[in-house]
């Protein structure tokens, strides 16, 4: 790998060499902090877990080949070469930054309370059209996914989209110090992780630190219809663009029409009195947010747009992330990786545009501090306004959106369950043939599982 010599590595990470010279100044063939991954002439970086130890593989990797080891134990005499360092936690990302900036690209950094994931494909779909792209996996997009996204870099790649969440103060700057961005994307400014953050102003004061890390010259791309976020001052001499749908943004849409789940049609604006109509492939006006972000990132790398069109109108669909199951008998609307109020009420917004029977099958909301239970009555209540024809809530919190579904006085059916087996057991009973269902909550609740088992439900034989 481009400049992880040992050596670069060991004054990387202020560390300890021991072990023979003849490996010293070496480059490693990868980076990797899951010993099962090892290959030879691979770095493996021994970062415990909760409840594993990761030094106790270190002799497994030798034997698969690893040509060292970073450790923040003292290993004593050994036969193989290991790098001691104080935090090896701390040493993946200082290796992570020495190879990111062996790299002369242009990187787009994002981050937001919702739609990081959403916005940085679409902002990848798009510049595909011109450079070759790297991109963040998934949302691995933390202390340690991050990393692992950067080493996956090669000769090939002309540019990155590189996603970055936190959820505590002081996380935003051990990121984007290490991915140090040439544009900057903020998503918005919502109730996630205000069990750490208190308030949406103490999300927005983390979130801008990633600027702090631009390169000079950089570009700040903000969206203009958030409240906090529209009234961002010049930053590191960088004066912020805006991108929404309000007049006021330099990056701007109208014209939309919303075309069920098929997507949404509407002409976006560009900064230079430039216009185009393009059909947002995935439904939901946030989904016209994102097409506007990689409006603005394609603008400012260049792109035509007809570039930019092609990119917005290619845009894949996503496991998990507003995925689009036709099942013969439902239409699921997968949902499910992640969830907090905004993107709820997003989620709900876009099954709203459905044709037929409405079901909103939603679950507990994580990390949302003391406000926990009135925002979950919040989106049962949200829900059944919205003319939803069924809510399930699954898990404890959510018995408080189903509570709030419950007092609107609408013709909304609701049930609770306690557990994912429970809902299971009744769905039968709940779901119709032909309904379009919504699946979405916190990650930790897995309710992948509730989508397989949508797939294979089998409504004929109920009257």
């Amino acid at each position: 790998m481009r400049n992880l010599t040992l050596e670069n590595i060991t004054a990387a990470c202020q560390g300890t060499y021991h072990g023979s010279m003849d490996y010293f100044h070496k480059e490693v063939e990868g980076v990797v902090i899951d010993s099962r991954k090892v290959r030879p002439g691979y770095l493996f970086v021994a970062i415990d877990g909760t409840k594993v130890n990761a030094h106790q593989f270190i002799p497994d990797t030798v034997k698969a080949g690893a040509v060292c080891v970073v450790s923040h134990e003292d290993l004593g005499e050994t036969d193989f070469p290991y790098i001691l360092v104080e935090s090896t936690g701390q040493a993946l990302l200082d290796i992570a930054k020495l190879y990111r900036d062996s790299f002369d690209i242009k990187v787009v950094g994002i981050t937001g309370s919702a739609g990081k994931t959403s916005t940085k494909e679409m902002i990848a779909s798009v510049i595909a059209q011109k450079y070759r792209v790297h991109k963040t996996l998934g949302n691995f997009n933390n202390e340690w996914g991050l990393p692992i996204t950067i080493f996956e870099l090669n000769e090939e790649h002309q540019a990155a989209v590189l996603e970055m969440g936190v959820n505590h103060f002081g996380e935003m700057r051990r990121l984007s110090s290490v991915a140090s961005p040439d544009i900057c994307v903020i998503t918005n400014i919502g109730a996630a992780h205000l069990e750490f953050f208190k308030t949406r102003e103490g999300i927005y004061r983390e979130k801008i630190q990633m600027i702090q890390d631009m390169k000079n010259g950089g570009t700040i791309i903000l969206n203009g219809d958030d409240d906090l976020l529209s009234q961002t001052a010049p930053i590191k001499g960088s004066a912020p663009v805006f991108f929404g749908l309000g007049e006021e943004n330099q990056f701007r849409a109208d014209n939309i029409e919303a075309l069920g789940l098929k997507g949404t049609a509407c002409t976006i604006y560009l900064p230079d009195d430039t216009s185009f109509d393009c059909i947002v492939p995935l439904p939901g006006i946030h989904m016209v947010s994102n097409a506007l972000a990689g409006a603005a990132v394609g603008y400012k790398l260049g792109l035509t747009t007809e570039e930019i069109r092609s990119g917005i109108e290619g845009l894949p669909s996503m496991p998990g992330r507003n995925n689009i199951i036709k099942t013969g008998q439902l239409i699921i609307l997968d949902d499910c990786y992640n969830a907090n109020p905004v993107s709820m009420k997003a989620s709900i917004d876009v099954l709203n545009m459905a044709i037929g029977r409405k079901a909103a099958i939603l679950g507990d909301m994580g990390e949302l501090g003391e406000d926990t239970c009135e925002l979950h009555r919040e989106v049962g209540e949200y829900a059944a306004k919205q003319g939803i024809d069924l809510v399930c809530g699954i898990g404890p919190l959510s018995r408080n959106l189903t509570d709030g579904a419950q007092t609107t006085g609408t013709d909304t059916q609701s049930a609770w369950f306690e557990t994912k087996a429970d809902f299971l057991a009744a769905a039968r009973e709940l779901i119709r043939e032909g309904d379009n269902v919504l699946v979405k909550a916190s990650h930790g609740m897995q309710f992948s599982e509730i989508v397989d088992a949508l797939r294979e439900l089998d409504l004929h034989s109920i009257q």
